[in-house]
């Protein structure tokens, strides 16, 4: 079994945070942005620009651990699509799933934003997994 060729696990992360970033852009900006400010409005927290770097450092570090998701389990499933849809589906799972079902509990997202962006997360973690794991090559 070969190492894990962090050197692209990183450049396919990358395009996979690119790609996680600009859907997310798209998703917060223009689909669903008044229903968020309305539920921010509710819970007394309304967004700053300072947040939005926290949040683009987050889309590239999910972008490389979907990608060395990818990368670990390549050696079992094969590499090529197949194997990238998995490993998005379990970065999937872990990040955006399971917090929206945090946050529908907290009472801070209502279920119909939560059902949105979850739909919309597990399509453009695919997407960009995909992408990204076009990249990859073992060591």
């Amino acid at each position: 079994m070969s190492k894990i060729n962090l050197g692209r696990v990183i450049l396919g992360g990358l395009v996979a945070g690119l790609i996680v970033n600009l859907l997310e852009f798209v998703l917060h900006e223009k689909v669903i942005k008044a229903d968020e400010m309305a539920a921010m409005t509710a819970i007394g927290k309304g967004g700053s620009t300072g947040q939005i770097w926290v949040w683009l450092v987050y889309g590239f570090a999910y972008g490389i651990v979907a990608v060395w998701i990818y990368a670990a389990i390549q050696p079992r499933f094969g590499a090529g699509a197949a194997t990238a849809v998995r490993a998005a589906v379990v970065a999937w799972f872990l990040s955006t799933l399971l917090s929206g079902v945090a946050l529908v509990n907290l009472g801070i997202y209502a279920a119909n934003i939560t059902v949105i962006t979850a739909l919309w997360g597990l399509v453009e973690t695919v997407i960009a997994v995909v992408a990204g794991a076009r990249l990859y090559r073992d060591a």
